[in-house]
């Protein structure tokens, strides 16, 4: 069987028009490759035309503060990956005067960059000959070929490397790369793949022998940790309080106050708490509402969460900004945040 040519021939029949496909930019490429981390083409599409749109160069992206990248990021989550990226760019202007490196070593180097990212990077905008590993391709390697190989395991890793560079040609790698990768996210998918329509089925280990819900194989499973919030939305005068995290979930972003505690306590237990006497000492404070539970599920954490919605007129806070409601909307702030603004029309 020729992998590579049977997968070329379904991919310049299948391919889906994206505009990254269409330049050899290693700013817009390398752009592209962060945006898709752990977010689908159908979502991160839009995001990568607005960050081209508004930082065509990428002078004009570190040139950005990083209030404002994270707000044109809004809602993509994992929100490290904006900062890096901020971050990367002024480190290309500063120390290679906005050329982006083109050996693979020295993009390797840079904040933010993997090994899949450096090699997708290398191949695409400066056809180097190297094979990209991703989700997509782990998939389609380990169901075509049977490979049993823990993918998160140092030998598991090197095992998917090595076929990968195997299966490379000599030539047309770019194109290869990109086939492959378009197989895994069009047919050979994680959950409902099309194997009916798979050009590979009659020679596919996973499909000839029922392994297609087994491989590939994980060996690390996601602990999933449940927090208890409760968002304190203060109106001060014309004013609401907002505070600019400094680590955690959402390092960067803006929030309202936060009380936290190990289990969701009721209304009153959260009035007589240490957290709220020490937020409003002996100032009066009028509870307007308290919204319903919210359940916010991230990859690592399930939030539980309760906006309150309060008056206090005579607060001050220590570290906390104290902004206009209306230029609400012109703070970065998490998904969470976003939806339940929007959702009750604040700002």
């Amino acid at each position: 069987m020729n992998f590579s040519s049977i997968l070329v021939k379904w991919y310049d029949l299948n391919k889906r028009d994206l505009p990254w496909r269409k330049t050899k930019d290693p700013y817009k490429i390398w752009l592209s490759e962060i945006i898709l981390q752990q977010t689908r083409v159908d979502q991160g599409l839009s995001y990568y035309n607005k960050f081209v749109a508004y930082y065509p160069k990428i002078f004009d992206l570190a040139n950005a503060n990083e209030d404002e990248v994270l707000k044109l990021w809004q809602g993509l989550g994992y929100y490290s990956r904006a900062r890096n990226l901020h971050f990367t760019a002024k480190f290309i202007c500063d120390n290679y005067n906005g050329v982006f490196p083109k050996t693979h070593k020295e993009i390797l180097l840079l904040k933010g960059i993997g090994l899949y990212t450096a090699s997708a990077i290398a191949c695409f905008a400066f056809n180097l000959q190297y094979a990209v590993v991703d989700g997509n391709v782990i998939r389609v390697l380990s169901r075509i070929y049977g490979i049993y190989s823990f993918y998160d395991s140092s030998i598991g890793k090197k095992d998917f490397l090595k076929l990968a560079a195997q299966k490379l040609p000599t030539k047309n790698y770019n194109t290869h790369n990109q086939a492959i990768m378009e197989f895994g996210a069009l047919v050979c998918k994680p959950k409902k793949p099309k194997c009916s329509d798979c050009v590979f089925n009659e020679n596919c280990y996973a499909f000839n022998n029922s392994m297609i819900h087994v491989l590939p194989r994980k060996i690390n499973k996601i602990k999933v940790v449940s927090r208890y919030l409760h968002f304190l939305i203060i109106l001060h005068l014309d004013n609401v309080f907002l505070i600019k995290k400094k680590k955690g979930i959402w390092s960067g972003l803006y929030e309202f106050p936060l009380i936290e505690h190990s289990q969701m306590l009721d209304n009153n237990d959260v009035m007589l708490s240490e957290e709220w006497v020490s937020f409003f000492s002996n100032n009066k404070v009028s509870v307007n509402r308290v919204s319903h539970l919210i359940i916010h599920k991230l990859s690592h954490q399930k939030l539980h969460v309760k906006f309150w919605h309060l008056r206090c007129d005579f607060l001050k806070l220590k570290d906390y900004n104290s902004i206009k409601i209306t230029k609400l909307n012109e703070y970065p702030v998490s998904r969470l945040m976003d939806i339940y603004l929007s959702d009750n029309n604040i700002c």
